[in-house]
């Protein structure tokens, strides 16, 4: 396997080919072969796989490059011949790999001319076997032939004796040469003799060496002997010490002994004694008292007996006694049993008792009518008043008792409402809002109601008033003024601080919505009190452009200011949306500088900082308009849903971090509706735990015709985790479920949800703590609403039952104590009502058969009162109406509860995740078998928190670090106070460990990972004005490296098959995966944020967080060896890959092949797509617009044998080029034998081998299906020349045809194509390429048209020689004209060159000789700096030979820099530029902060080492450089030296656009030092930094161009039409012996006119205007349409739209979509019918954007299809003719910049 940088010669450019490793610009290799002299068959084809698995380009946007060259992207990109090594722009595979991505677009594929193939030997054969039998052969003949002469000599002898001097001579021979043997012998002998000798003699050495070691030891162990001697006589005299006195102290015992033996024997004798005589006593004494006693005891005795004889009676007759209670015992257990039976006959009474007791505690009713369903029914907070606003009616009902009794608001006149809106701060206050200036306002909950005036009508909008919360009198009004016919309209704010007690005054004038800033108490900030946003325009053209976001703490009076929202004020245009979510306050905006429409979101925590939000660079999180959705969100976390690609009913839910700033993904295939509102709910109360729907079948329902599949799922831990809902076993009747609920994939429980609802309020919960219920199925996937049953649950979805059959509308009530459900499929006149928690339930019956439409109760859920919605069917004697019962339970109880009543209730499940934000959260609530009510009307159970200890998950990453799987890495060095290191460098400071608590976070204890740690100063960042750097080594050499794109996260594959990875620019350093062998790593080409690691077997890890964390899947074969790029990415949905592996491979490999397979869910399910293939692809580009279901593979035709024998069949298996729709399932064969395909921009080039010719095609197609020819000039034909596609970056392709023919050197002709790639023209002759087809030819990054190349001076001595002579071009044209580089004056130090004359220019070298193809001459964050190496001569000299050169205004003028030749680096969009030496070890670089004209050395290591690449950032935008080279002092390990120039300078450079001439920047053109001063027709200026300036750029808004004007077309803005040349007076002519295209009479556009053809055609870029017209001939006006002019037909197309326009304009108008807002849902009319008060959810999302012109939406949708047909078309595809008969599609985009 290659790699990347330990080869660093420029000779070893061959294997940095083969191997396909491209970075700026990936391409592929194809090749066609040319019959020659002496060859095979002229089709035979060799293919020679590579030995390992291709390796990715490694460019994030590989074909996003606009330097041509495939390898590096510099133009040459494709090698089309018969022996391919891949297909389109990433399919080939080299050792140096992309780190960096450029916007434009370069790439090439070569095809050589068609050569004979030559055959090859079997891959497993060594080729050093195949000479070994013959050579065994000849030597065994040789022994065996000597030894049979021998013999016969001897047995000749014996016979004649006349051979005797024969075989005399023979023997004489023999001994001769036994002679010479022996003295061989005895030569050999003394050889051995002498070696023997030195043998001996290094033997006696080394014995004299062991002796001496030997006695050094003995003398060593005689002193350590003499040592231990010494301490064991010390303890031998130690013990003898001790036994003396042990011996002492023994004697004296024993003498103690005797003396107390002697003792006791007198005390003995003397207790003796006197026993003896006590004894003797007490016997004379005991012997009388002994005597008397035993008399009285035989007296006692014989009493005792008669007491015995008594006892004896007495237990006679207690036995009796016992005999007869025994049986009184068993008479009372027959006793106690019936004693129980009647007992529970008792009971039994007692529970009918009870039964009749509760039947006789019903709930109760009352009915009232109305005519009408309301648009709005909702109560006031925390109070009994209701209102009903009948709005057909336009009446307003209100009612104070709860909704018992209801009357008309008599203060306002009928028929004048058209909304009520309640104060959502002030419960006293509502405003009931006509369609004219006046209003009426209630402060007393309904019971009067007061009318203020307006100058104008509500707006249609969902909200026209918006609140302040805690300036309760402060209100917003928003208006709608019109010209008086109806057309022009705008909104208009208007402000009151009396709540409209005093006259409204106008706030802005233009506006789509204004807020306060404190209009949510979520929103915590220490703003201004009257701080006030307006989404308002700024000028009279109203388009989304100038929209903005505007602030003011004066009501607009004299504070005006536009919020830049962290990015300048230029670039803050195209706000479509404002609004406060939870914590949040959230912008949303339209990048007006992109035409895919991408919106940005922008949050702030505290009105004072903005900061985007980052969303993963995926095609589903890119936020378009209509296309996302702010859910509800938590007080720690902003929750986003965003549309997948263009299915506007899928999402993809993303959750931010504690600011709201990034984003990561948390549900994928979100269910949503074209309305923008999503399935997803948050159970109220309860942190952490949110349902959602899913569609099961999301990639059936994108294909189309397919309805949707959905699952419901549940998170207990804020979204991290997902799960599906665990049904019930049984239903309500205890039957069995018909699937096993244990098996969640196929049988769970789903829920109808958001899109789909049936009631007021909240879909699943309440304020009720943990009650949940829901309607749905249990099964696969949710069903019908009418086949659905109802669920409930109390612990926060955890478990559910089936309460009810059928579907029902249901509410909570009295904190959940009352459960009440009610059917929602048909007509009824009872309600299902449970009183102990969903136990059991029971019916009442209202007495009224209605068709329930809503069932409501006080929005906090804590009374016992229901207000039923219904609507009465008609009957034969009175018509339909509408009813409200209202339904009392509080009959049903009749005592509160007590505190014995309630339990803890813990929100969230047992286990890991009990703990969310460091506590766990709990309520105290009702037991089931209480029997009372709670009654605590209008409290909000309070929920209590007991903090956990904390865990990994409680941190996050601090300030200055970043995340790197668990761990939080530094981004640099630390900054710290001034003063804490003082210099010393043993000296250390307390920093920061990483971590930082989450805010908000409560955890306590447990793991304290936020706690400083004690870290050296050297890791500190360094004071201002220094550099520093960081070493790491590697321990082997570097193959492949590649940054993120938009990431500090680099990523390195070593040779010995490890990966590391470095998030911080190299500072630290971590392996990935160290158990595994890597055999490449491919960044994902669309999606920056994407990478996949592949391993040699099938195992592949990917990350979809740029290396935060990594994931693995397993691929459905080994990786492919047969040069194929191994997966393949989609540009618009990125989670569809193709994987190319090896098939049958192993052993023997008779049917070895490659595969090729699809995944559309990133791995986890695959499906073959074909087999026997050598290149697959998605046909769809970045700018090719193709099918995206479309995939295009080169099939073999037979599939059947040993791939890589095809190679050498000559044709007969050819390669064929399959087109599959539908992701390959409808597959169509476009052509029988190709040699390949690439994809270029909007184009798809495919060379077509045509057999009958033995000649290769150019193909082209815009868009996969249709196909055109190339045409090339008479003496230029692919089919005899080879040729290299280099790029298409300004709407023409360019491309190399090779001249020369071999062994001469490769030179050759460069040729551009027309707009459809079609025709191709001569741009200049003899431009250099090598032998492996790449090409001297490289754009200018950032500056469209100016390209160098390399072009051969000499080809006519060359061709003799074999040597070139190469000299530099430059074009600022797009290769209209070419001229030689200006040559500076004087070198770097200050001396003149030694060539003066005119012949004397300045030669760069190119593309082809480049040791490293990422060293390209310019970057995309600095516009006209270019840099190379090269001199100044007449031609250009050997590398080593040349010094470093730089142009600041894209190569019109030059200055030597450096002498020597160095490789270089930008950084920090230019304001720092490093170079190193490219010639030798170094041990330091040069550095410029003023673009090269001061330099200045930093010394990175103490030894000289090599270095091979300087690198930063893929923007070049990064002030951090990181150096790979050789470790100095192993040359087989690799070091990278992270250096830090972010001290350097510390004050950051300031832009003002309105007041240029006080900032740190200039505005620059390309004209300025040229004669024309318009490029491209059109002269354009560039923002660039002052070249004095020291200051840095950093993250400073990037500017766009700036066209000053569109020029009139010059001479330069034209080049030479097809068949013609430039002649030496620069003028094109025909070439001798063709003729002029056809005219083009097609009229298209709508032109006026159509021209006759000249000899000059429009530069396809140019956008000049008038002028010469050097293109145009003789006019001829266009028939049929286009002989009227397009105003004449715009106006007659407009009559018969005029009415529609009008219709369109009034619905759109009442529609409340007439401006781009953020939508509170249920807040607009619709949805407010059916949704409540409150808006259902917390939920904001976005509204379609419409430019609100003179006849409003309807006039938009037809100026757009005038547009598309009678004008030019913006988007979609066309018919484009090619000049001739052919036609192909053309996608058109006039936006295009």
């Amino acid at each position: 396997m290659s790699t990347t940088t330990a080869r660093v010669t420029p000779t070893r450019r061959g294997t940095l080919s083969s191997l396909g490793l491209r970075r700026k610009g990936s391409s592929s290799s194809l090749s066609g072969s040319h019959k020659s002299a002496g060859s095979p068959p002229p089709h035979t084809t060799t293919f020679t796989p590579p030995s390992s698995p291709p390796l990715p380009s490694n460019n994030p946007s590989s074909n996003s490059n606009g330097n041509g060259n495939g390898v590096n992207g510099n133009g040459n990109g494709v090698h089309l011949a018969d022996e391919p090594s891949g297909a389109d722009d990433n399919a080939s595979i080299s050792s140096k790999t992309d780190s960096k991505a450029r916007p434009a677009k370069r790439r090439m594929f070569s095809i050589l001319a068609p050569r004979a193939s030559k055959s090859s030997m079997p891959d497993s054969q060594d080729p050093s076997e195949s000479a070994t039998p013959d050579a065994a052969s000849e030597a065994n003949g040789s022994a065996t032939g000597t030894s049979s002469l021998t013999s016969s000599l001897f047995g000749s002898q014996r016979r004649s004796s006349g051979g005797a001097k024969l075989a005399n001579e023979a023997l004489q021979q023999e001994k001769k040469k036994l002679e010479e043997q022996v003295k061989a012998l005895i030569a050999e002998k003394e050889a051995l003799e002498a070696a023997l000798s030195t043998q001996k003699e290094e033997k006696e050495k080394v014995q004299a060496e062991f002796e001496e070691a030997k006695k050094a030891w003995d003398e060593e162990r005689t002193k350590l002997q003499g040592a231990l001697d010494e301490k064991l006589k010390e303890r031998d005299e130690e013990v003898e010490r001790l036994n003396a006195s042990l011996e002492e102290a023994r004697k004296e015992a024993e003498e103690a002994k005797k003396e107390g033996e002697r003792g006791v024997n007198e005390v003995k004798e003397s207790v003796e004694a006197t026993l003896a005589e006590r004894e003797a006593a007490i016997r004379d004494s005991a012997r009388g008292e002994f005597e008397s006693e035993l008399s009285e005891s035989k007296n006692a005795l014989a009493s005792k007996d008669e007491e015995v004889k008594g006892l004896g009676a007495k237990v006679t007759e207690l036995n009796g006694e016992l005999e007869k209670a025994k049986e009184e015992a068993k008479t009372l257990k027959e006793g106690e049993e019936a004693l129980k039976k009647k007992e529970t006959e008792l009971q039994a009474e007692i529970s009918k008792l009870r039964v009749t007791v509760c039947q006789a505690q019903k709930p109760t009713h009352t009915v009232s009518e109305f005519k009408t369903l309301p648009a709005r029914l909702f109560f006031f907070d925390d109070t009994l008043s209701a209102v009903y606003h009948d709005a057909m009616a336009g009446d307003v009902y209100v009612s104070q008792d709860e909704g018992k009794s209801w009357s008309r608001a008599e203060d306002i006149p009928s028929g004048q409402v058209a909304t009520v809106i309640e104060h959502p701060f002030d419960t006293r206050f509502a405003f009931a809002l006509t369609q004219g200036p006046t209003h009426y306002r209630t402060e007393n909950r309904g019971k009067s109601w007061r009318p203020f005036s307006v100058p104008l009508s509500p707006a249609r909008v969902a909200r026209p008033l918006s609140f302040h919360s805690k300036k309760y009198g402060n209100i917003l009004f928003q208006g709608t003024k019109c010209d008086g016919r109806g057309l022009g309209c705008r909104d208009v704010t208007f402000y009151t601080k009396e709540a409209f007690g005093d006259d409204a005054k106008e706030l802005f004038p233009d506006t789509t919505r204004c807020q306060f800033a404190h209009s949510s108490k979520d929103f915590k900030h220490d703003a201004h009190d009257d701080l006030v946003y307006c989404v308002a325009f700024e000028n009279e053209g109203r388009t989304l452009e100038s929209s903005r976001l505007f602030s003011s703490t004066d009501f607009f009076n004299k504070e005006k200011k536009v919020e830049e929202l962290g990015i300048g004020s230029k670039n803050a245009r195209g706000v479509v949306a404002f609004a406060l979510v939870s914590k949040f306050a959230v912008v949303a905006l339209k990048d007006m500088s992109r035409r895919d429409g991408e919106m940005h979101l922008y949050v702030s925590l505290d009105t004072k900082t903005w900061a985007k939000g980052h969303f993963p660079h995926a095609s589903s999180a890119q936020l378009r308009e209509n296309a996302y959705t702010i859910v509800e969100s938590t007080s720690h976390s902003l929750a986003v849903d965003v549309v997948l690609m263009n299915r506007a009913s899928i999402g993809t839910l993303f959750v931010s971090n504690s600011n709201g700033t990034f984003f990561v993904e948390s549900l994928k295939d979100t269910n949503r509706n074209e309305m923008g509102f999503v399935d997803y709910e948050r159970v109220y109360g309860v942190e952490g735990v949110g349902l959602a729907n899913v569609v099961l079948n999301a990639l059936d329902v994108e294909a189309g015709g397919r309805d949707k599949q959905l699952k419901s799922v549940v998170t207990f831990d804020d979204g991290r985790v997902w799960s599906p809902l665990r049904g019930p076993a049984r239903d309500v009747d205890g039957n069995n479920i018909p699937c096993n609920v244990n098996e969640l994939d196929d049988c769970s429980l789903h829920l109808h949800s958001v899109t789909n609802p049936h009631n007021f309020g909240r879909i699943f919960s309440s304020p009720a703590p943990g009650f949940v219920m829901g309607v749905g199925t249990v099964g696969k996937s949710l069903g019908e609403y009418d086949d659905s049953d109802t669920f409930l649950s109390t612990d926060a979805g955890l478990s559910w039952k089936m309460i009810a059959k059928g579907a029902h509308k249901y509410e909570f009530g009295d904190q959940g104590s009352i459960l009440l459900a009610v059917d929602d499929e048909q007509l009824t006149k009872t309600i299902k009502y449970s009183l102990d928690l969903g136990k059991t339930w029971q019916e009442y019956d209202f007495g009224l058969t209605l068709r329930s439409r809503a069932l409501i109760t006080l929005p906090d859920s804590t009374s016992q009162k229901f207000l039923l919605l219904g609507q009465v069917p008609r009957s034969p004697t009175s018509p339909s109406k509408v009813v409200i019962v209202y339904l009392d339970f509080a009959p049903t109880r009749k005592r509160k509860c007590g505190e014995s009543d309630f339990e803890k209730w813990y929100a969230r499940p047992p286990g890991h995740r009990a703990c969310l934000m460091g506590h766990k959260q709990w309520y105290k609530r009702r037991k089931e078998s209480a029997d009372c009510y709670v009654g605590d009307k209008f409290i909000d159970p309070p929920p209590h928190e007991e903090n956990c200890p904390c865990e990994e998950e409680d941190y996050e990453c601090d300030y200055n670090f970043v995340r790197n799987g668990a761990k939080c890495e530094p981004a640099g060095p630390e900054p710290i106070p001034a003063g804490v290191c003082t210099g010393d460098p043993k000296e250390t400071y307390m920093g920061s460990s990483g971590f930082r608590k989450i805010p908000g976070n409560t955890c306590e204890g447990g793991k304290k990972l936020d706690e400083k740690v004690s870290k050296p100063c050297s890791k500190a960042q360094p004071q201002e004005g220094t550099v520093v750097h960081q070493t790491f080594s590697f321990r082997a050499p570097i193959s492949q490296y590649a940054y993120f794109k938009d990431s500090t996260t680099i990523l390195v594959r070593l040779a010995d098959n490890s990966i590391w990875q470095s998030s911080n620019e190299g500072y630290t350093w971590n392996q990935l995966k160290p158990e595994h062998r890597f055999l490449a790593f491919y960044h994902h080409k669309y999606s920056n944020e994407r990478a996949y690691l592949i391993t040699d077997s099938k195992t592949v890890y990917y990350t979809t967080d740029t290396g935060r964390s990594w994931l693995k899947f397993s691929a459905p074969t080994i990786p492919n060896t047969f040069g194929a790029q191994v997966v393949r990415f989609n540009p618009k949905e990125t989670d569809h890959i193709i994987w190319i592996g090896n098939q049958n491979c192993l052993g023997s490999g008779q049917y070895c092949h490659a595969e090729a397979h699809l995944t559309r869910d990133n791995g986890r399910n695959w499906v073959e797509l074909d087999k026997y293939v050598r290149n697959c692809a998605f046909a769809r580009d970045k700018e090719l617009d193709t099918d995206p279901t479309e995939i295009i593979c080169e099939s073999y035709r037979d599939k059947k044998g040993n791939q890589r024998d095809f190679r050498g069949m000559g044709g007969a298996n050819p390669l064929e080029l399959i087109v599959g729709n539908n992701y390959y399932k409808k597959k169509k064969k476009l052509f029988d034998h190709v040699v390949g395909f690439a994809k270029f921009s909007e184009f798809l080039v495919v060379a077509q081998m045509i057999p009958d010719k033995r000649a290769l095609e150019l193909q082209v197609s815009l868009d996969g299906t249709h196909f055109a020819s190339g045409q090339f000039p008479p003496s230029m034909h692919p089919e005899t020349h080879a040729y290299t596609v280099l790029e298409s970056s300004t709407n023409s392709l360019f491309l190399h045809m090779t001249m020369s023919e071999p062994p001469a050197p490769y030179w050759g002709n460069l040729l551009k194509s027309n707009s459809n790639g079609t025709y191709f023209g001569v741009s200049i002759e003899n431009v250099n390429r090598d032998e492996r087809g790449y090409v001297d030819f490289e754009k200018v990054i950032g500056l469209d048209g100016i390209a160098l190349i390399n072009v051969v001076s000499n080809p006519d001595e060359a061709s003799v020689s074999g040597k070139k002579k190469l000299v530099s071009r430059i074009t600022h044209n797009d290769g209209s004209t070419w001229k030689a580089l200006t040559p500076p004056t004087h070198d770097a130090h200050g001396n003149k060159y030694e060539c003066e004359g005119t012949k004397c220019a300045l030669h760069i070298h190119g593309y082809t000789e480049r040791r490293d193809p990422r060293a390209t001459f310019s970057s995309p964050s600095v516009v006209g700096v270019m840099m190379g190496v090269g001199n100044v001569g007449e031609s250009i000299l050997p590398y080593t030979e040349c010094d470093t050169f730089l142009s600041r205004d894209a190569g019109f003028t030059w200055e030597e820099v450096s002498k020597d030749a160095h490789m270089w680096e930008f950084g920090d969009s230019g304001s720092v530029i490093v170079i190193a030496n490219d010639e030798e070890p170094t041990d330091h670089l040069l550095f410029t902060t003023d673009e090269g004209k001061n330099w200045r050395e930093y010394k990175f290591s103490d030894q000289k080492l090599r270095v091979l690449s300087v690198m930063n950032v893929p923007s070049d935008t990064s002030r951090r450089f990181l150096l790979l080279g050789q470790s100095p002092t192993r040359s087989s390990d690799s070091v990278a030296i992270h250096v830090d120039f972010s001290t350097l300078v510390g004050r950051q450079c300031s832009l003002d656009i309105e007041n240029p001439a006080t900032d740190d920047f200039e505005l620059w053109s390309p004209s300025e030092d040229r004669v024309e001063q318009c490029l491209f027709g059109r002269q354009t200026l560039y923002h660039r930094r002052l070249r004095e300036a020291q200051c840095y750029i950093g993250n400073l808004p990037k500017v766009d161009k700036k066209i000053q004007r569109n020029c009139p077309c010059a001479k330069v803005d034209f080049e030479c039409e097809f068949n013609h040349v430039k002649n030496d007076k620069d003028e094109c002519v025909l070439v001798p012996g063709t003729k002029l295209l056809p005219d083009d009479d097609s009229c298209k556009d709508g032109e006026e006119y159509w021209y006759e053809r000249t000899a000059y055609r429009l530069i396809p870029y140019s956008s000049c205007t008038d002028g010469t017209r050097l293109d145009r001939g003789t006019s001829h006006r266009c028939p049929g349409f286009g002989s009227r002019s397009a105003w004449w037909w715009m106006f007659m197309l407009l009559i018969p739209f005029a009415f529609t326009s009008l219709v369109g304009y009034y619905y759109y108008r009442r529609s409340g979509l007439a401006r781009g807002t953020i939508r509170l849902p249920g807040a607009d009319a619709g949805r407010a019918a059916a949704h409540g008060e409150s808006g259902v959810l917390d939920t904001i999302a976005s509204i379609p954007w419409f430019i609100v012109g003179i006849a409003g939406i309807a006039a938009e949708w037809v100026s757009s299809r005038l547009d598309a047909t009678a004008w030019r078309a913006r988007r979609g595809y066309r018919n484009v003719p090619i000049d001739e008969d052919a036609q192909i599609l053309r996608f058109e985009d006039e936006e295009r910049s």
